[in-house]
């Protein structure tokens, strides 16, 4: 549980990470393996650059550049390589000309935990939780919590939706269901028959729990965790909301 762990990972030095290496990181098995993640593209540069101001370990990062950013004036080393070089190791169809390597155990904020938690139960769309980071970045004063099974918050997809977000809220990986009422004082979880979030006790709970896109969370987990459940008010014309969707009306009506 916790932050991403590289210390029983082979790292691969950045000095000697091959090409054929930097592709592989599209592969979460490969990312494991050598201890880094991709971000592509001149804004996720951009927001990883002003994320090492306050987090010198990003400065391990190292970027790769097409003639086109030969003249970016960066804190990372930096590797000039070929257009065709650049297509090979990006997840784009078409690369902007700019990616870096970027080791993960630094990507994460350190934790802060008199933070309130959004606890994310086996999601699995990338979409969705780099949408999720994205709010909790633009909003302030929450963590974000993944399950055991989710999706992986070092995919480039993740990445990218999130706009840069993956570098500025603190995230703790693998935490068990199980483990969350000794942490929690009170926790609030979406129910179609609960107490609208506009309730004051909405705002009481340090920890809001959401669940798996087509699952959500099992009753018998929410049941055992006594969760308070709270409801977004509509008027019931589709079956449900988006899971990034239902997350950000929360946080929205936390904060406000």
């Amino acid at each position: 549980m916790g932050r991403y762990n590289a210390a029983s990972k082979t790292i691969a030095p950045l000095y000697i990470m091959k090409l054929d290496n930097v592709k592989k990181l599209h592969q979460k098995k490969y990312r494991q393996e050598l201890g880094h993640c991709l971000v592509e593209g001149e804004h996720l540069v951009l927001e990883l650059e002003k994320a090492a101001q306050n987090n010198p370990a990003l400065n391990a990062s190292k970027l790769y550049v097409t003639p086109a950013y030969q003249d970016w004036s960066t804190r990372f080393e930096k590797q000039d390589v070929t257009e065709r070089q650049m297509a090979t190791i990006a997840g784009t169809k078409t690369p902007q000309g700019i990616l870096a390597v970027v080791p993960m155990a630094a990507i994460q904020p350190e934790q802060n935990n008199t933070l309130a938690a959004v606890y994310l139960h086996e999601i699995q769309d990338p979409g969705n939780l780099g949408t999720i980071l994205r709010s909790l970045a633009w909003f302030g004063g929450v963590r974000c919590l993944l399950s055991p099974g989710s999706v992986d918050p070092f995919n480039p997809k993740v990445i990218r939706s999130s706009m840069g977000a993956v570098f500025h809220v603190p995230m703790e990986l693998d935490v068990s269901i199980d483990t969350l009422p000794e942490r929690f004082a009170k926790i609030g979880c979406l129910d179609m028959d609960g107490e609208p979030l506009s309730s004051p006790e909405f705002k009481a709970c340090d920890c809001y729990i959401f669940g798996n896109e087509a699952r959500g969370v099992p009753r018998d987990k929410l049941e055992a965790l006594n969760a308070k459940p709270f409801t977004i008010p509509g008027v019931g014309l589709i079956e449900s909301l988006n899971l990034a969707t239902a997350v950000n009306l929360s946080i929205y009506e936390r904060q406000r």
